[in-house]
């Protein structure tokens, strides 16, 4: 019997030919590992088990909310699979990346000291090399102060 196809069906069966099986394996034993409770899904309880096993005993409920909110459904391992393939090839919304200039603005001006940002880029966890560095702030909107204006449309 052919398989019914769905408007959800569609979108969802795509995601495993973006993938090689052996990394399909490898997210699946992922999977495996967040969802604490082995109900086949990941939900917030799953989400504070992990973080537990990681050494972080207290993490806000609304850190996990917004985290549980980036799901469009119900997080089973073929939405697991789509979110990790929109993370992979880079579509991160506009917001996410605005949110992770704001980390670097506690003051909420909109801007960020280019000096400052082009040390944290080169010297903290996955480093920009000079090249890498150079790209972003020629593509960036620097102003004559030397910020960088991160909410420039």
């Amino acid at each position: 019997m052919a398989p019914k196809k769905g408007k959800k069906k569609a979108g969802t069966s795509n995601v495993f030919s973006q993938f090689e099986q052996s990394q399909i394996q490898e997210f699946k034993e992922a999977f495996g590992m967040i969802d604490a409770n082995r109900d086949g899904f990941i939900d917030k309880d799953d989400l504070r088990a992990t973080y537990a096993s990681l050494g972080v005993m207290s993490i806000e409920n609304s850190k996990l909310d917004e985290m549980m909110a980036e799901a469009p459904a119900a997080i089973n391992f073929t939405v697991f699979l789509s979110m990790l393939a929109d993370k992979l090839n880079g579509a991160d919304s506009e917001d996410v990346i605005v949110n992770a200039f704001k980390l670097f603005d506690p003051e909420g001006k909109g801007s960020i000291p280019k000096e400052y940002l082009s040390e944290v880029l080169t010297t903290q966890a996955d480093r920009f090399n000079e090249d890498e560095l150079k790209s972003m702030i020629d593509a960036a909107s620097i102003d004559e102060a030397g910020n960088l204006d991160y909410k420039v449309n």
